[in-house]
């Protein structure tokens, strides 16, 4: 007890000595201190925020864009492709594509390994091609353009981070395969890669717009648009949907028969250049243009070159017309069937003998017609080549048309004289052949063949008129040269291409293909070019088979003149052109006094041939009771121009029958139709 009580008297005094400290100071001493802690914090977090918001505000707004959003380009919708009676041939429809936000995707693997389970037709290369865009964190990347329908609801059902979808517009061809080479096709970028999508790109296309792409804070792609792209102009085309199915139904048809590589067949209307119809064999869909190899989705008929053979032969005869070097009567000797130039030998299938300029034409001579080019000269041949559209583009709707190859007449050797005679040692395109024949059918004018017949912009319509390049022979030759390709339908090598009921103007071509220097025995390109009716042509065709090996062997008649007729034939029921044998009323070409040939520049002698003796003419023929065709025959003969007035059959002439012609240029025929020449003309 007395321990305690010493313990306690202790603890008093040293109480007593020293007060109790007072709480109010140590409160504000802490306050103090918490104070000052605060402000601290205050200043550096302000500091911070002023520096954020402030100082690199910019750089930081910049890089959360780049991570969340992104402007991509969204191009315009293209105008329709329509034919000339306002059918759709190709059309915009919109379609689903993939994108992604690569910097906001974590399972980079895990991600690609679903999408390509989705698309279902990922192979090895689509997959790391996949792998690789998305590892590089970029902003924005493409996983599938133009997805169809089902891939992109299985990609939706999956709910990936970083994936979203964007329309697009997709280029569709409802007639699939149905002039795919003239209409071309357009690539992913609803860019034009080909035909009249890539001619007429700039007027298809209209302008692009911009889509802002955004991810949002669940990492979750959605699109605004900023700027909505505007539609291109519509095209009109010349081409006629059920011509262009015909056209091809044959041509196919025509390769089949004839176990062809391949061929061309143009459809033109010669008075106006439009090209009703354009086909190629083998084709491709430009839907699925991708899996055409590109051989197949060449434009035969503007892109590849063929020595044409016998049809060139009309460039010859056109130009010994033209300058009046051989007459239309003229005898040539085509004896022993062979003919050596140059220390070249060529010859025709058999000995002809002697045969008029007519039937050099129409039985093909090669030997007759190199007597006749050798006659004509190099100067002026060059000068007729040059007139009827070879050596240089003739359209400006086929940017990928190929000029053709024509060598310098100034530097042609005799050899090669002879051999342009007859289509060798030129290479044209179907699309100049068929151009060169319809100035002839037309009466002498050059057109630019046309594949566009209007434009449809802003609700406005605006036609594309047709062409007239030059004057390539002048109305009389293109009368003597259609009454000449008439013979050659009629008893030469185009019997084949007849229709019963028309007269069709035409001629056959078959020249061997060059390989390594040297021409094949074996492979040959075969065609026929003519037009019908043939004194009033309401449509002209050229059908060309490369290397056929069928049946028919390698000859243009046999080959290439079927598959004509039944185009024609075709063509004729569905434009409603009636039958023009022994015609009601026959369209003439009139001679007028002025018309002469056509200026040549320079001229010099022509090389001497072993011509027969001119045919006599110096007589009027009787032509009472004939037709109007029969007469003007007679008359191209003798070299005039007939004048006519009824119809039916001649009753009277002027000048009389066995009248001197002396310089007489025109003939006037009287006709009337009489009971045996109205049951003749009746169909």
């Amino acid at each position: 007890m007395e321990r305690i009580r010493r313990v306690f008297s202790r603890a008093n005094a040293r109480s007593s000595e020293a007060p109790p400290p007072d709480w109010r100071t140590t409160l504000r001493r802490r306050v103090g201190v918490a104070s000052v802690l605060f402000l601290v914090w205050v200043f550096a977090i302000e500091t911070r925020l002023i520096y954020l918001q402030i100082i690199a505000r910019a750089e930081l707004a910049e890089r959360a864009e780049r991570q969340y959003s992104r402007e991509v380009q969204a191009p315009g919708t293209r105008g329709d492709i329509l034919d000339r009676n306002g059918r759709v041939l190709a059309t915009s429809a919109d379609a689903d594509s993939i994108m992604a936000v690569p910097a906001v995707i974590d399972d980079v693997p895990g991600t690609v390994a679903k999408l390509c389970q989705a698309l279902e037709d990922c192979d090895k290369h689509d997959r790391e091609l996949l792998n690789e865009r998305l590892t590089k964190r970029n902003q924005f990347a493409w996983v599938r353009r133009q997805a169809s329908p089902e891939a992109a609801r299985r990609v939706e059902a999956l709910g990936l981070d970083g994936i979203g979808f964007r329309k697009e517009s997709r280029r569709f061809y409802p007639n699939k395969g149905l002039g795919a080479h003239l209409l071309g096709y357009v690539g992913v970028d609803n860019k034009g890669l080909s035909g009249i999508e890539f001619a007429y790109d700039g007027q298809i296309r209209g302008k692009d717009g911009n889509v802002l792409v955004n991810a949002d804070a669940r990492r979750h792609v959605f699109s605004s648009v900023a700027r909505p792209p505007t539609s291109g102009s519509s095209i009109e085309l010349a081409i006629d949907q059920h011509l262009q199915y015909v056209a091809e139904r044959e041509l196919h048809a025509g390769v089949v028969e004839n176990r062809a590589e391949g061929g061309s067949v143009i459809m033109m209307n010669p008075r106006t250049g439009e090209i009703l119809a354009m086909a190629n064999e083998p084709s491709f869909n430009p839907n699925v243009y991708r899996d055409a190899a590109e051989a197949r989705r060449r434009n035969r008929a503007v892109q590849d070159l063929y020595e044409p053979g016998s049809t060139f032969k009309l460039v010859t005869a056109s130009a010994a017309i033209e300058g009046r070097v051989v007459g239309v009567d003229a005898l040539i000797d085509t004896s022993p069937g062979y003919i050596t130039v140059d220390s070249g030998t060529v010859r025709d299938t058999s000995n002809h003998g002697v045969l008029s300029f007519s039937d050099v034409i129409a039985d093909s001579s090669n030997v007759g017609a190199i007597k006749i080019g050798l006659r004509v000269g190099r100067e002026r041949l060059g000068q007729y080549v040059q007139r009827f559209g070879f050596g240089h583009p003739v359209s400006r709707d086929f940017p990928g048309e190929s000029p053709g190859i024509v060598w310098d007449p100034s530097k042609w050797t005799e050899g090669a004289l002879a051999h342009v005679a007859i289509g060798y040692q030129v290479g044209v395109t179907p699309l100049q052949m068929l151009a060169a024949v319809c100035s002839i059918a037309n009466g002498g004018e050059f057109l630019e063949p046309r594949i566009v017949r209007a434009a449809y912009r802003e609700g406005r319509r605006y036609v594309v008129e047709p062409k007239v390049v030059r004057r390539s022979v002048t109305a009389n030759t293109a009368a003597t040269l259609t009454g000449i390709m008439e013979g050659v339908v009629e008893h030469g090598t185009g019997t084949p291409a007849q229709i019963k009921g028309f007269t069709i103007a035409g001629k056959t071509g078959t020249a061997a293909k060059l390989f390594n220097g040297r021409y094949s025995q074996s492979d040959y390109n075969a065609s026929f070019v003519g037009f019908v009716p043939s004194r009033d042509p309401a449509i002209a065709i050229i059908v060309v088979i490369d290397s056929p090996h069928g049946p028919h062997r390698y000859f243009g008649g046999p080959v290439s003149g079927p598959i004509f007729r039944r185009i024609a034939e075709a063509s004729l029921r569905y434009l409603g052109v009636a039958p023009t044998i022994d015609p009601a009323s026959p369209v003439m070409i009139a001679r007028h006094a002025e018309e002469g040939p056509l200026p040549l520049s320079t001229a010099t002698a022509p090389p001497q041939v072993s011509f027969v003796s001119e045919a006599p003419g110096g007589v009027m023929p009787d032509l009472r009771g004939l037709s109007a065709r029969d007469a003007i025959r007679a008359l191209v003969k003798v070299g005039l121009s007939p004048r006519m007035t009824g119809d039916g059959v001649v009753v009277s002439q002027d000048p009389e029958p066995g009248a001197p012609l002396g310089d007489t240029g025109t003939s006037r025929l009287r006709l009337e139709r009489t009971r045996s020449s109205a049951a003749v003309s009746q169909p």
